[in-house]
């Protein structure tokens, strides 16, 4: 699994990185190109514990010299996450916990307005009161002119990350 990624593993090396959602589709990916930059420690976090359980027990596979930290629970969940930055000095934030699927939203709207928008700013908030080197929004769409909840939330998170880079100094605030 060692790669080099040229231009992006000096970012990440010797770094206490955490990822939200680590569990999910995109959150796992993220993990998996990760480990292979060599972090000093990976900060796995995601409300889901089967995910996480599996997650977690594939990125020890890979890598022994990495530290693989789990932490079960939700990026709303204000003390445990301010706990978790903390606990483990992050560095890098990269937040790809959102609910993402259109019709569980749209049949859900106030747990997909409170994952995406309140856990969003909840962890944004957390990050700039740290002084994180980094936070990243990995998004799966980009919703300009909302049409459903779920575009909507979408809109309102990214806003909320957008404020948190006007108010930020000497951290990287970005979106993907």
């Amino acid at each position: 699994m060692e790669e080099e990624r040229p231009g992006v593993s000096d970012t990440y090396l010797h770094r206490s990185i955490m990822v939200t959602g680590a569990g999910g589709s995109i959150g796992s990916e993220i993990c998996r190109q990760l480990i292979t930059c060599r972090p000093s420690s990976l900060i796995l976090v995601d409300h889901s514990e089967l995910a996480l359980f599996e997650i977690d027990r594939e990125l020890r596979g890979y890598c022994q010299n990495v530290n693989i930290i789990p932490i079960l629970g939700s990026v709303c969940d204000k003390s445990m996450i301010e706990a978790a930055i903390a606990d483990n000095d992050v560095d890098i934030v990269l937040h790809a916990a959102a609910y993402k699927h259109v019709p569980m939203v749209e049949k859900n709207e106030i747990a997909g307005l409170q994952n995406n928008v309140m856990g969003t700013k909840t962890l944004a908030d957390a990050a700039r009161l740290a002084g994180v080197e980094r936070f990243i929004l990995v998004s799966s769409d980009q919703a300009l002119r909302p049409t459903n909840i779920l575009g909507a939330a979408t809109r309102v998170a990214a806003i909320a990350v957008a404020d948190m880079a006007t108010c930020t100094h000497g951290s990287i605030v970005s979106m993907v």
